[in-house]
């Protein structure tokens, strides 16, 4: 074995580095949220309609990078 020898599953390097663009996602909704309710705090109940669909969709490609990390081992 040299020392520059990797070892292991690039699996997971691959799924931290996708993990980058759900965690992004997520920030940046409840950022515009928050902004938005701060600038016009009548209409958080349509807004927050529109995070919870957001929030899901977002989330739904975290949960399948990582189910396509173990798939693709």
């Amino acid at each position: 074995m040299t020392p520059m020898e990797l070892t292991g599953s690039i699996n997971v390097l691959g799924y931290a580095i996708a993990t980058i663009g759900p965690g992004l996602g997520v920030a940046w909704i409840f950022a515009s949220v928050i902004n938005g309710i701060a600038r016009q705090p009548e209409a958080r109940g349509a807004m927050m309609s529109a995070v919870y669909i957001g929030f899901a969709v977002v989330e739904a490609l975290a949960i399948l990078g990582f189910v396509l990390a173990f798939i693709a081992r």
